[in-house]
């Protein structure tokens, strides 16, 4: 309702302006210009965050200080704290970093906004910007209509950087053109009433332009031309900082819990930095004055001071919090929660996939294998029951026959209710999610993109074949015949050897194990093909099995053996890097089983 409400409101309150005064008119061109040069930035930003970012990401995040430096560098280059806690909300939701590190690089980010403001008040309001506004703007476009996706990339920083200055521009000549018509520096207020306020102003300027830096520059460019009070500045630098978490709460709507808990700790900080600088603005304001004497600003320089004091306070609060910031995690972790399943009907959903995560290709693609991960597990789980085993027993070391002993239960699972609750519903969404990501993906990336989503189709299939399987293995399993019983068996042990060994894959580290191993799955799924190596004709021709019999066992060993082959290509794409030397392992097998044992065996013993 809000928001319905919100939109009009605005749009009436700017038309009303511009009818009358064109001044009014200029200044809010001016802030549209700029916050228009603020998306053009952050685009030709993403254009270079594709895997180089997250590789830094990881080697800087290790440490909190690390992550607090990280935040403040990222964000005096790209002059977008809301970039980087978008970015930081959908690197938490792929899960490349944790909360602590997101925390860290949040405190970094408010830190290097204060860059932002000494630019403007130490230099945007000091020469006529707009000259170097339009060659910026010339160039950037020329390289935008590139092909080459970097000559883009400067492309969109260069004009990313022109329409920031021409905006600057347009703000000061507008403050400066409406001070003839209107002195809002008439409407200013003193005291504790006056702070509040203006902190309120600046909270709701913020909250409509989505942007912090839009508001301090505006409040420098009023404040340079005097139309607000350096005390009522101050006030509104505070709203402002309060306003730009608002960013990042709509930015964590459509993310994980993990993405929500950091939006609360983003929250809570600025509040609580807020509050805190409200109660000491007297002794801030000191402290203002004795800095800037120090450095030599001005005593009259009211935009220098303004900086001193955005970065004073805003240091403060990173200061203040640091000792916090365990204490911070364990409180939002303990208040939200993420929704438990209960009991065996409930519905499970997709833990990774968000709206933030499409913001770069790069994690995108992350998250897509994260929950194809997630759907395996589901997966691994019901073939498991399927085929009347234990999942514990499977991923144990116990032998491979007396896990074939241990049964799961004494009547067939119902697949299909498993198949609905854990498997379908995060089968959709992958796939819906993957055509989202894929609009705006390289074509190489759409081609890894592809064979996720094949190796998704070999989850579900492997699913629907354990069904067809189940009736007549669990039939043949306790059958008086043991020439049958004993071939169902086998096909339980290979299957349970399967699932053994692709777990072993998904929890090593070691590139020579996952080879091995998944060269050994390769080589058992030929070997134990019946039909292939006359299994079938011999037990038929002796008469071992009756005629219903073998042509239950040649349609299941088919199930069997496509369960086999959709795990193994899953498992190909999934566990193991797609890399020239791993790529399509044991197409050209030339080891054995035996030999892959031996090494196999080795390794254990070194």
């Amino acid at each position: 309702m809000l928001r319905k409400i919100l939109l009009p409101s605005i749009l009436a309150i700017l038309a009303y302006g511009f009818w009358i005064s064109p001044d009014f008119k200029e200044i809010s061109a001016g802030v549209a210009i700029f916050l228009f040069g603020m998306l053009t930035l952050e685009e030709g930003f993403k254009v270079f965050s594709g895997g180089t970012l997250e590789k830094i990401l990881q080697k800087s995040t290790d440490r909190l200080y690390k992550s607090i430096g990280f935040g403040f560098v990222t964000t005096a280059i790209m002059q977008s704290s809301s970039l980087v806690s978008v970015l930081t909300i959908s690197f938490i939701g792929a899960g490349l970093i944790g909360l602590t590190q997101g925390i860290g690089i949040i405190l970094g980010a408010n830190i290097g906004t204060t860059t932002g403001a000494w630019l403007m008040a130490g230099f945007g309001l000091k020469v006529k910007i707009s000259a170097y506004a339009m060659p910026m703007l010339a160039f950037g476009v020329i390289l935008i209509f590139q092909k080459a996706k970097s000559l883009k990339g400067i492309g969109y920083i260069l004009a990313g950087l022109g329409f920031l200055f021409l905006g600057i521009h347009y703000m000061k000549d507008g403050f400066e053109a409406f001070k003839a018509t209107v002195d809002l520096a008439s409407f200013s207020v003193d005291g504790l009433k006056g702070l509040l306020i203006y902190i309120g102003i600046g909270v709701l300027a913020t909250v409509v332009m989505q942007s912090s830096h839009a508001t301090i520059v505006l409040i420098l460019a009023a404040l340079s031309v005097g139309q607000i009070t350096y005390d009522n500045a101050l006030a509104l630098t505070i709203g402002a900082n309060i306003g730009t978490t608002i960013t990042a709460v709509i930015g964590s709507l459509s993310s994980n819990i993990d993405g929500k808990r950091l939006a609360g700790a983003h929250f809570i900080f600025n509040v609580v930095t807020a509050v805190v600088a409200v109660v000491l603005m007297n002794q801030i304001i000191y402290i203002v004055e004795v800095i800037s004497d120090f450095i030599g600003i001005a005593n009259d320089n009211h935009t220098l001071k303004l900086a001193v004091f955005d970065s004073l306070f805003k240091v403060m609060g990173v200061l203040m919090f640091i000792p916090f910031v365990d204490k911070l995690v364990n409180f939002l972790n303990r208040t939200l929660k993420t929704k438990s399943l209960k009991g065996e009907d409930s519905f499970d959903s997709v833990r990774y996939l968000n709206d933030s995560a499409l913001e770069l290709p790069s994690i995108s693609m992350a998250v897509i294998t994260k929950e194809t991960r997630h759907l395996y597990e589901n997966a691994f789980e019901i073939i498991t029951h399927g085929l009347n085993l234990q999942r514990h027993n499977i991923v144990s070391s116990m032998p491979l026959d007396e896990v074939i002993e241990k049964e799961y239960s004494k009547i067939a699972i119902d697949i299909d209710d498993f198949y609905n609750r854990k498997i379908k519903g995060i089968y959709g969404e992958i796939i819906d999610f993957s055509t989202r990501a894929q609009s705006h993906m390289a074509p190489e990336d759409i081609e890894i993109l592809y064979k996720l989503k094949l190796a998704n189709r070999d989850i579900v299939e492997a699913v629907k074949d354990t069904k067809h399987l189940q009736k007549n293995l669990i039939k043949y399993s306790k059958s008086t015949n043991e020439h049958i019983k004993a071939q169902y068996n086998t096909m339980r042990r290979d299957l349970a050897e399967l699932l053994r060994n692709i777990n072993i894959i998904a929890t090593t580290d070691e590139e020579d194990v996952m080879i091995m191993l998944l060269s050994k799955a390769k080589v058992h799924t030929e070997k134990y093909d019946i039909l292939a190596n006359g299994t079938l004709d011999n037990l038929i021709r002796k008469g071992l099995v009756t005629n219903e019999m073998a042509t239950s066992l040649m349609n299941d060993s088919a199930y069997a053996y496509d369960i086999s082959k959709n795990l193994i290509a899953m498992a190909n794409v999934i566990f193991i890097d797609n890399n020239s030397e791993m790529k399509n392992i044991g197409e050209d097998m030339l080891i054995s089983d035996d030999e892959v044992d031996t090494i196999l065996e080795k390794k254990e013993d070194s």
